[in-house]
């Protein structure tokens, strides 16, 4: 959530801070939107809310929502809001908000989109891939990012999710002599991963211990193909953005909103399904962040009702 609203306002080119909320039972227990006294419900570690008050705002989840009202209030409407994802409440209480079209949310403030905003440019891929480049050097072309993310409340990656996945990396590894470069998540597990290594060892694979900087951008701007995992609507939207084949790999489970993205994201010709080749196509990228980005930039500069 926070990648989201970082990747927005760096589009939009204003200086900003980010401030972090840790809101406290029994606040979290109440509707978004009506929460009396906002303020006292704050935990231990979370940033000040207080004035001078900006003149935008760009808020995340639904435990961000009293206090980006309560700075909507407190500046008199001059602070500009704009919420991303659901709020939880009316939506017309935000200048703006920015959903995912599977949330199927309707209003003249809303802004539908594909994808999940997020920090991916050109400009970031080429900075990482050069950064990166020298570690990767021995590994074939073509180069085959592969982004790993594990269970959440929709999907399961079980090991025998992940020996499937190991031996269609295998096989891309030997059959068309790609290089793997390997990013999992914390949420892959250590089983999980370490099912991944014995799959993977002897071949031409590079896959991230978790020390030293995060190769994410770096892969993302190296690779020739991507293949990612299907529990993260962050990661697709990130892996489309660079204009070059995704295939999705599936998990086990899923829910009707996944569904709804990846089918969208399949019809829009962004990805395609992982089905143990390199598929050979030219997507078009994904750049909605920049597209929202242009649309709070016109809105701001706007004349006052």
């Amino acid at each position: 959530m926070e990648n989201q609203c970082v990747g927005l306002a760096e589009r939009i080119g204003l200086p900003f801070r980010t401030l972090r909320v840790h809101p406290r039972p029994p606040w979290t227990w109440l509707p978004a939107g009506h929460w009396p006294a906002p303020l006292a419900a704050l935990g231990p570690g979370s940033d000040a809310i207080a004035p001078p008050w900006p003149e935008l705002l760009i808020s995340s989840g639904r435990r961000s929502v009293p206090y980006a009202l309560l700075v909507k209030r407190a500046s008199g409407g001059r602070t500009f809001t704009v919420h991303i994802q659901r709020p939880q409440t009316r939506s017309e209480r935000f200048d703006l908000v920015v959903t995912p079209r599977h949330d199927r949310l309707r209003g003249g403030n809303v802004i539908e989109t594909l994808g999940a905003l997020h920090r991916v440019t050109p400009a970031r891929l080429s900075a990482a891939a050069a950064r990166f480049s020298p570690q990767v050097a021995g590994l074939p072309r073509p180069l085959i990012a592969v982004l790993i993310g594990g269970t959440n409340r929709a999907y399961r990656m079980t090991p025998a999710v992940i020996r499937n996945l190991s031996q269609g990396l295998s096989a891309l590894a030997r059959d068309e002599g790609a290089g793997l470069l390997v990013t999992p998540s914390r949420r892959t597990g250590e089983e999980n991963l370490a099912i991944l290594k014995r799959g993977l060892a002897e071949l031409p694979a590079l896959i991230w211990d978790f020390t030293g900087e995060n190769p994410y951008f770096g892969f993302l701007g190296l690779a020739d193909a991507i293949i990612v995992t299907a529990d993260s609507v962050n990661m697709v939207s990130e892996a489309a953005a660079t204009g070059k084949p995704v295939m999705v790999a599936a998990l086990e489970g899923g829910n009707a909103k996944f569904r709804a993205f990846h089918e969208s994201m399949r019809e829009a010709g962004h990805t395609r399904p992982f089905r143990g080749r390199i598929e050979r196509w030219r997507p078009p990228p994904l750049d909605e962040t920049g597209q929202v980005a242009e649309a709070v930039k016109r809105r701001l500069a706007a004349p006052a009702a």
